[in-house]
């Protein structure tokens, strides 16, 4: 991502400070991650989360290379 100059971040500052976000129903980041979690048993949700925690990514990036791990080896 590119360095934003100080005018870019100021106009952001005032934009965020000074208006209300509008919510919308779309699920942010979080909720597709417990989504996705909430789609394993306990066992395998905890696994994860707790190898994403340790290599500092998300749950997602570990389910990705886990499954590029699973296709490399399968024949």
């Amino acid at each position: 991502m590119p360095a934003m100059t100080n005018e870019e971040a100021n106009a952001l500052d005032e934009l965020l400070t000074q208006t209300t976000p509008r919510l919308t129903d779309t699920p942010g980041v979080f909720a597709r991650q417990h989504a996705l979690l909430g789609a394993l048993d306990a066992l395998a949700a905890n696994y994860i989360l707790t190898q994403a925690q340790a290599a500092h990514k998300t749950p997602s990036e570990i389910i990705g290379e886990m499954v590029r791990e699973r296709m490399s080896t399968v024949k």
